[in-house]
């Protein structure tokens, strides 16, 4: 463990000095002021991420990066930059400014800068960028970079050390390698909507688009693998990462049932394949989620609805007599279920040892106890909007810190200091790029 930490604190010192110029000796010492002082920065701090990326998958993927402590810049088109930033309503508005809501949710903690990569000019300053960059994350087409000069096997030559990580919808090679990625598509094309949904209703789309956020937390622990093995062996490498093969990987337990078993799944609700009962029941008023996951849990449940009888009933005493007569068990708890209110059910189930919860609306959900208690929820002040709130890193460490830093930033709000203070041009160097249409 020294060893890695001794390895992240050099990262540190290459961003104030050369490493060559840092003895052993010198960095032993830095190294134990380091330990001494008990950083609460982030575990990423001293690393610097590129990010190429637009709408979801990329950008959650670095915003965790981000999350981390990684320096994080956000290189947009500047014809309007991450579509997302024109997805609405609704929008965070103030004084004429306004900003969607749906970039806001994934781009805290980044700096973004205008950069046309089209123009000689545009791609000198990605080049430059990567020289000084730890990790680059892309969600272009297969190939599109490489015609621009800014492909891995191109900027690896720059930059050895560079992790780059590529995120597109069916990943760098196969016969579909070509075709954009979208959430839905690839919800509908790998399994998932065919399981969702009412069992006698059309497939659905999960609530939110889980196939982008499954895929951006796929290639984030990636990318963190990947420098923890560059620590070891000095190289960088490309990752390459697609929403389908991250979807497929995703089906856990169906794929499982389906390889093994050859069990092909059906749309079956709230409720379990082989678990019985576990779904939603409508109460009264509403609707209430049970969870009984064993023969104890079950009896539990009877208890406390007053159905004791059916504990020792052949039918339904083991989990798998339960699934074999499903349609006989869950008619008789709904019946049951709905002879009072939700409320009324929580309050005669609280305390009994199996899991139960009501179905919350969001506005519930951010009024949870639990949720208050733990501070997700961060009030931010946005450079043009005000005042926004976000929800935010739901990781805590003991020896570290995740914070929310920087808010998500306005279109090129950060150019000219990158340029600066992280690349060193000139003041001529940003003019010339300016009136070249470069960034």
């Amino acid at each position: 463990m020294n060893n890695l930490l001794l390895l992240r604190h050099r990262l540190i010192l290459k961003r104030t000095r050369s490493v060559q110029q840092c003895g052993f000796s010198s960095c032993q010492i830095h190294f134990r002021d380091f330990i001494e002082k008990k950083s609460k920065a982030g575990p990423l701090e001293g690393i610097r991420v590129l990010d190429l990326t637009r709408v979801l998958a990329g950008p959650y993927c670095t915003m965790m990066l981000g999350d981390l402590g990684a320096d994080v810049i956000k290189v947009e088109n500047p014809k309007g930059g991450d579509d997302t930033r024109a997805w609405g309503p609704p929008f965070a508005t103030h004084n004429n400014h306004s900003e969607s809501a749906y970039f806001l949710c994934v781009n805290r903690n980044k700096r973004s800068m205008t950069v046309n990569m089209k123009s000689s000019g545009g791609r000198k300053v990605i080049e430059d960028l990567v020289r000084q960059s730890d990790v680059l994350v892309e969600n272009y087409l297969p190939g599109k970079l490489e015609k621009l000069g800014l492909g891995y096997q191109q900027l690896q030559k720059i930059n050895p050390k560079l992790i780059y990580a590529s995120i597109t919808g069916y990943g760098q090679t196969g016969p579909y390698a070509n075709r954009p990625g979208y959430d839905v598509i690839i919800e509908a094309e790998a399994g998932l909507m065919h399981i969702t949904g009412e069992q006698d209703g059309r497939p659905v789309k999960v609530g939110v688009a889980i196939t982008d956020l499954t895929t951006g937390l796929y290639a984030h622990s990636a990318i963190l693998a990947a420098l923890i093995q560059r620590g070891v062996t000095g190289r960088g490498q490309h990752i390459d990462c697609s929403l389908i093969e991250s979807q497929v990987a995703s089906l856990a337990n169906i794929a499982s049932n389906f390889l093994i078993g050859q069990r092909e799944a059906t749309r079956m609700g709230t409720s379990h394949p082989s678990i019985v009962p576990y779904q939603v029941f409508p109460t009264l008023d509403s609707f209430v989620m049970i969870g009984a996951g064993n023969d104890g849990q079950f009896a539990k449940l009877c208890d406390r609805l007053d159905l004791q009888h059916l504990v020792d009933n052949p039918k339904f005493k083991r989990n798998t007599d339960r699934v074999k007569h499903r349609t006989e068990m869950i008619r008789i708890l709904e019946e049951r279920f709905q002879q009072a209110t939700t409320a009324e059910w929580l309050k005669k189930l609280d305390g009994s040892g199996f899991p139960f919860a009501p179905i919350h609306t969001i506005q519930q959900t951010f009024e949870h106890p639990q949720i208050v208690a733990r501070g997700l929820v961060h009030e931010i002040e946005h450079e043009t909007v005000g005042k926004i709130k976000i929800v935010g890193p739901p990781v805590k460490f003991s020896e570290a810190h995740t914070t929310v830093r920087l808010p998500p930033p306005v279109l090129g709000a950060h150019t000219n200091d990158i340029l600066s203070n992280v690349l060193g041009y000139s003041k001529t160097q940003i003019d010339q790029l300016l009136l070249d249409k470069s960034i």
